[in-house]
């Protein structure tokens, strides 16, 4: 399916497009972002309002024609080799805009009109394998660009590109650069020349992921002011940054560039505030490096396989706030050894996975500032309270993925400011006793609970705001203390038997807000009372989230939470004994809910039952559902329809059931859908194979069809009727109303049906698969070659018809001609094209004309009067006996013929 759309506020500037063929874009508001911002993964955009995708683009005045004109972001992949002038000029608010076209040229002029855009990115292939060319004025109109991002395509180095004042990021990654120098051929802005003119500055400059840099002109950057260089995975000496002429530099990046000692000289030239060198293999650090980094106050050293620190580490860097020495194998002892007594204004301190198995009590004994410390992935057994002696300002501690088999008592009564602990993947025994939460400030708590308790009453802290629990398998209900939390708002709880016996809710948790239970099965959250009813009621929930991890054997009803806004239920379907479920079984009450979102939950069908209880409902997605049935109640019920459905790695099933979704998509003004996969259906009944749904529907489904043509008819209905068989015969109107004319000014002139010569006395309307009836029983009885024939002229198609002259007009001319029409039908005939064609020309004829041809139907097999098509058109004939059914039994075929013979007005026909 495609896509037609009301955005409020913008009903104006939308383009009034067909539904059906523009599904290669997908619009959304910025507050909506998170829940398809896997489709803008190429194009990363902050909060904006108003954000357009467009995939396998190949006409680009096309596909721009069929977005908004007021979108502010803009993002574009597939194959576009240059970029034609005024490109995006009739979107003059465009802000973000990244192509990922595979452009090879931009031609003079694409981006005029773009004055608000602040980011502009080329993507390609990585490592540039595709050259593009910019011309030296492409970016003139571009008045407020900040951030121009180029990543993958090579640019000429002597292009001379224009850069705008108002720039404050350059990126160009993953391309074939392989000299600094070559920068200053491709934006001479950046070098400051003979001219008088202000230096310039970037507030950034990404060079990350030239796997050929390693080479560094002196002066490639002379006069240049920069905030922050990143060489990140290139092969640039660090020590060369010095050379480059550089004005200012504050922060340089080297992650995994071979280094093989820290750039000292760097760091003292520029008197560096952030050196990143993460993930070198530097091993040591030199008392003659040391000495060059006063000036720091961010240093990454993680990943370096540094198994110790040089003597007086801290006290050289009295600046220092933040240093990260993950990934190594330190020894805690190296960090405070100052016999002075000297102190570092050192606040975040990562030790992560450094496999560190006792702390001495004075470890941190010189970092009284310390607000974060993460002490993750190490071998910790235990933590005593001396430990903790004099951090009388940590915020943040993190202990997860540590045995930590015991902590010591009142453990935390030395760490007054703390308000973050997190404490997953341990082996710890909770103690019963509320005064092992000694610090009253502590307001986010993660916490893995033991996996054989001694007890089932779990002990918290009562002023937490965010509460993390996770669980083994298996395990008995938890009960809390204390009774109450009257300031939690944020509670996750993950694993899948873990269960938490709250009789009220709502009296336990009354300010919660936010609410996720992953890994879970959700029946273990049902009520007893009512296992089909989510018990929790809580009145200030905004946010519910549920991952079942595919155990969930029935449906379990969330309903009855007032203020809930969002709502994502994902893998409810049980992979064992997997069963289909309605909407109105998963969602009930919710009066405020404005985004729900459904994942592998086995929904098959939807219906307007569900969306009467969800009057706020803004946006819904569906994800990796299955075979999806819209009931046609939603037709009716669309005005209060959500105005955003997005049907994400999901199918509409091949049943007719949908057949009235096309016409609708393409007249609804209130309700964007969006479906990526539209063309494709899984018909149950050919097993796997996978169809385009609109030819499935077209093939299957005649009267839908003609539904959405009787709709759309008016004073021309006798020539829309004939529109679905445009398909198979091009200009068939002309003929047909040449044929109505000339019988309806036959009937003017007085001449009228009495006493006309007709050329043939029956037409015979029939398809290939029934013509061995037509020819061994209804031929010979009635065209005279058994001796009691009455000898009557038929016009058979395949052998009456004019050599060489168009098919429509044939079977046209045949009809008029033609006293009477008998439409010999069956299953086979239906699903012809000609039979269909012929049996619409004739109740056309029969309704239209002023003086009509006899129309008979033969029903060769028993069909049923909804299989037939035009049957809004065939009520009147049927109901008139107009029609006779071919018996199988030798003696009933007599009361056939005998009807026949009635109908045609011949005696002797026996």
């Amino acid at each position: 399916m495609g896509w037609h759309v009301l955005l409020p506020g913008l009903l104006l500037s939308l383009p009034l497009v067909t539904g059906w063929t523009t599904s290669k874009c997908l619009l959304t508001e910025g507050s909506q972002l998170p829940l398809v911002s896997r489709y803008f993964a190429l194009c990363p955009v902050f909060q904006l309002s108003f954000l357009a995708t467009c995939n396998s683009v190949t006409n680009l005045t096309e596909t721009l024609a069929a977005v908004p004109q007021t979108v502010e972001g803009l993002c574009l992949s597939g194959s576009v080799s240059s970029l034609p002038p005024d490109a995006f000029s009739a979107f003059p608010g465009l802000k973000i805009l990244g192509l990922n076209l595979h452009l090879t040229r931009l031609l003079p002029g694409a981006l005029r009109g773009l004055g608000q855009l602040q980011k502009l990115s080329f993507l390609d292939g990585p490592f540039g394998k595709q050259s593009l060319f910019i011309p030296p004025d492409a970016f003139g109109d571009l008045i407020s660009l900040q951030r121009l991002h180029i990543s993958g395509p090579c640019l000429d180095k002597k292009t001379g590109i224009q850069l705008p004042r108002s720039l404050q990021r350059l990126d160009v990654v993953f391309s074939c650069l392989q000299d600094v120098g070559e920068l200053a051929g491709m934006f001479p802005d950046l070098v400051q020349g003979s001219s008088s003119r202000d230096p310039w500055s970037l507030h950034m400059l990404d060079l990350s992921f030239n796997r050929g840099l390693k080479m560094a002109r002196p002066g490639s950057l002379q006069g240049l002011q920069l905030e922050t260089l990143n060489l990140d995975q290139t092969r640039l000496e660090a020590s060369r940054v010095r050379a480059l002429g550089l004005q200012k530099l504050n922060v340089l990046s080297a992650k995994l560039t071979a280094m093989a000692e820290l750039p000292a000289e760097a760091v003292a030239h520029f008197e560096l505030q952030e050196l990143n060198v993460g993930n070198n293999k530097i091993g040591y650090i030199s008392q003659e490096a040391l000495a060059s980094f006063h000036s720091l106050k961010t240093l990454h050293l993680q990943s370096t396989g540094l198994t110790k620190l040089p003597p007086g580490f801290l006290a050289a860097m009295p600046r220092l706030q933040r240093l990260n020495l993950a990934g190594n194998q330190l020894q805690s002892k190296t960090l405070c050894m100052n016999a002075t007594g000297d102190v570092s204004g050192l606040m975040t301190l990562d030790l992560a996975g450094n496999g560190l198995s006792t702390l001495p009590p004075d470890t941190f004994s010189c970092l009284p500032h310390l607000r974060e410390l993460l002490l993750q992935d190490n071998q910790l057994l235990s933590l005593e309270r001396q430990l903790f002696q004099g951090l009388q300002q940590l915020e943040t501690l993190n202990l997860d993925k540590n045995p930590l088999l015991n902590l010591g008592k009142n453990w935390l009564a030395a760490l007054p400011a703390l308000t973050t602990l997190s404490l997953l993947d341990t082996q710890l025994s909770l103690s019963p006793d509320p005064g092992f939460w000694e610090s009253k400030s502590l307001r986010t708590l993660r916490l893995k609970l033991p996996s054989a308790p001694a007890l089932t009453v779990l002990s918290l802290p009562m002023y937490l705001t965010s509460l993390e629990l996770h669980g083994a398998s298996g395990r008995k209900h938890w009960g809390l203390s204390p009774r109450v939390f009257p300031f939690l708002e944020n509670l996750t709880i993950v694993g899948q038997g873990l269960r938490l016996e709250v009789q009220n809710a709502s009296g336990v948790f009354p300010a919660l807000q936010q609410l996720s239970l992953l890994q879970n099965s959700l029946e273990a959250f049902c009520s007893q009372d009512n296992p089909n009813i989510f018990p929790w009621q809580l009145p200030k929930l905004q946010t519910l989230k549920i991952w079942g991890a595919g155990s969930n054997f029935r449906p379990c009803l969330i309903t009855g939470l007032p203020s809930l806004q969002e709502l994502k239920l994902e893998a409810l379907q049980s992979i064992i004994q997997p069963r289909s479920v309605q909407l109105e079984e998963l969602v009930g009450e919710l009066p405020q809910l404005r985004a729900l979102q459904l994942s592998r939950t086995g929904l098959k069908s939807l219906s307007a039952a569900a969306f009467q209880r969800l009057g706020s409902l803004r946006v819904l997605v569906l994800d990796n559902e299955k075979d999806l049935v819209l009931h046609d109640s939603l037709r009716e019920y669309s005005p209060q329809m959500p105005q955003y459905i997005y049907i994400l790695q999901s199918n509409l099933a091949c049943q007719c059931a949908n057949a009235w979704m096309e016409p609708w998509v393409k007249q609804s003004t209130k309700t964007y859908i969006y479906m990526p996969n539209n063309k494709l259906c899984l018909a149950e009944e050919e097993g796997p194979a996978k169809h385009s749904l609109f030819s499935f529907l077209w093939d299957h489904c005649p009267q839908s069809l003609e539904l959405k043509l009787f709709l759309a008819s008016s004073s021309l209905v006798f020539l829309l009727i004939t529109l679905p068989l445009l398909q198979e015969a091009r200009n068939l109107w002309i003929p047909f109303l040449q044929a109505l004319f000339r019988v309806w000014l036959q009937g003017r002139r007085g001449q009228g049906d009495e006493g006309k010569r007709f050329l043939f006395d029956v037409f015979v309307s029939h398809c290939r698969q029934d013509q061995g009836w037509v020819i061994e029983e209804l031929l010979p009885t009635l065209e005279g070659f058994l001796p009691a024939g009455p000898g009557l002229r038929l016009c058979l198609p395949d052998r009456d018809f004019e050599p060489g002259k168009d098919v429509v007009e044939n079977v046209v001319d045949s009809m008029v001609s033609s006293r009477v029409v008998l439409c010999v039908l069956s299953g086979q005939a239906l699903c012809n094209p000609r039979c269909r064609l012929e049996l619409h020309l004739a109740t056309s004829l029969f309704l239209a004309a002023p003086f009509p041809p006899v129309l008979l139907l033969a029903f060769l097999e028993p069909i049923s009067r909804h299989q037939l098509p035009s049957y809004h058109r065939l009520a009147r004939l049927l109901r008139r006996g107009d029609y006779c059914l071919w018996p199988e039994e030798d003696e009933r075929k007599a009361g056939f013929w005998a009807w026949l013979k009635s109908r045609l007005g011949q005696p002797g026909l026996e």
